[in-house]
C-alpha cells in the first residue's frame, strides 16, 4: 500500500510578499516581525511563515548593506577606512 506524504506543501507554491523598496522599510518590517515572534502570540501555522519572511528580510538588508559598503570602498580607493565619530 503506498504511503501518503505528511510533509507540508512546497514553500514555492505559497506566494511570497515582495521585498520592501528600501533598506529602512525592510528594517522596520523586520523589527515588527521580531516583536511578534518574541511575543509568543503567533499561531504555530504562522510561525514558520513569519520566520521565513524574517530570513528573507534579513538577507535583503545584508545585501543592501554590502552594496553600500562596496560603493564606499570604491570611493575610498578600494579600502574601507575606519569610522571616527566627530
Amino acid at each position: 500500500m503506498p504511503r501518503t506524504s505528511t510533509k507540508p506543501a512546497d514553500s514555492d507554491a505559497v506566494p511570497q510578499a515582495p521585498l520592501p523598496a528600501s533598506y529602512e522599510l525592510a528594517v522596520q518590517e523586520l523589527e515588527q516581525l521580531v516583536s511578534r515572534l518574541e511575543s509568543g502570540q503567533l499561531p504555530l501555522d504562522e510561525l514558520l511563515g513569519a520566520y521565513r519572511r524574517g530570513a528573507a528580510l534579513l538577507a535583503f538588508c545584508r545585501e543592501r548593506l554590502q552594496a553600500v559598503e562596496d560603493q564606499v570602498k570604491l570611493l575610498d580607493d578600494g579600502g574601507l577606512k575606519p569610522w571616527t565619530a566627530t
